[in-house]
């Protein structure tokens, strides 16, 4: 794995999780809305939209460099739309990028031919 690729792979991982975080309080500032005088719902949005519009880029930037199948992408595109699936790609990529790390060494050191 290239450093672009693994970068591509990175930016994608650390909004994965605050993409989520704000999905979730969109749903809580809606529910709260609705139930009280409390309206957090545009600004949240806003913040929700950017952080969306971020995972979305980096979602096809990373698709773009590792070459996934359509399956895969199609699954990072589908956890980014599911209120806690931003969680699932965080640690999905994470356990991807170590696989990587080690495939990457043992090539290096001669251990395998991968």
């Amino acid at each position: 794995m290239d450093i672009n690729t693994a970068s591509a792979l990175r930016r994608l991982r650390l909004i994965s999780v605050p993409e989520a975080v704000s999905f979730l309080l969109l749903i809580v500032c809606s529910v709260l809305k609705r139930t009280t005088e409390f309206n957090a719902v545009p600004a949240m949005g806003m913040i929700h939209g950017v952080l969306f519009l971020l995972y979305v880029l980096f979602w096809a930037d990373a698709w773009n460099r590792t070459k996934w199948s359509l399956k895969t992408a199609a699954l990072y595109f589908v956890l980014s739309v599911l209120p806690t699936g931003g969680f699932f790609a965080d640690r999905k990529l994470k356990r991807e990028a170590e696989a990587a790390v080690i495939a990457s060494r043992a090539r290096r050191e001669g251990v395998v031919n991968a």
